[in-house]
């Protein structure tokens, strides 16, 4: 099926880990993507290409999210490829893990930076567009651990709560515009940037065990819910965080 034919997707952070099976998700829906990302090159690469030989249009563009300049950049020059952006999937951020009193404020700056003045920026270059088209699908991911918090992880948790409180107070705000505004807050997915939390297989089954599914969670799961709330199929879901965790956290 090609749910999302037609449409334009921007996904940050699509490089690898949930941004990537996003965009391979929507590559696989029929959208035409424009795929940022900072260091991981190669996986967006890799999804253009596709769209490439499948006769669609794609941009890959590098922007740092913590360098609000860069996202003006970056946002003109999808703009000026695209005209339009239907869908936003603003899913960057960073993670340092360790004990609150042994972390450093330069790391709470930089996820800080990312995580939160990242995806306002992003946000707030496109979202004039949308409101103009009156349309358009806002999808942001937080944290199963926004709800319940999260240990070795206060200010990355911190950052996620702020992105699930903002999703539900930006749509009420742009809801009157036709626009969709929703979060997804992933569970116990290994991905690059959380893989030192699962260091082996032992470690692996460990933590299985604990979720009512008995299984770890893929980021295929989270791109399947990024697809839903992307497509018609959400037009009267707005302000909601869905929960690819395997029931491992019900809020």
């Amino acid at each position: 099926m090609h749910e999302l034919a037609g449409k334009v997707a921007l996904i940050t952070g699509a490089g690898r880990g949930f941004g990537l099976a996003i965009a391979e998700r929507f590559a696989e829906a029929g959208a035409e993507l424009a795929l940022n990302y900072r260091r991981s090159r190669e996986g967006c690469e890799t999804v253009a290409a596709r769209l490439a030989q499948e006769g669609r249009r794609s941009l890959v563009v590098r922007a740092d999210l913590s360098d609000g300049e860069a996202i003006a950049r970056m946002a003109q020059r999808v703009l000026e490829a695209f005209g339009q952006v239907d869908i936003l999937v603003n899913n960057a951020g960073i993670l340092f893990h360790r004990p609150f009193v042994e972390s450093r404020e330069e790391d709470w700056r930089s996820e800080i930076e990312v995580n939160i003045f990242g995806t306002l920026r992003v946000t707030r270059a496109l979202l004039p567009t949308m409101i103009e088209r009156r349309q358009g699908k806002i999808i942001n991911l937080s944290s199963q651990l926004a709800p319940v918090g999260g240990d070795g992880m206060a200010v990355y948790t911190g950052t996620k709560g702020f992105l699930f409180s903002w999703t539900k107070s930006l749509a009420r705000e742009v809801g009157r515009y036709n626009i969709n505004v929703n979060a997804i807050g992933p569970g116990t997915i290994p991905t690059d940037m959380n893989r030192h939390l699962y260091p082996d297989e032992e470690a692996m089954k460990r933590r299985a065990a604990q979720v009512p599914l008995r299984r770890m969670g893929t980021p295929r799961d989270v791109a399947e819910c990024a697809l839903f709330l992307a497509s018609e199929a959400s037009n009267y879901l707005t302000g909601q965080m869905l929960g690819p965790n395997g029931g491992n956290v019900m809020p």
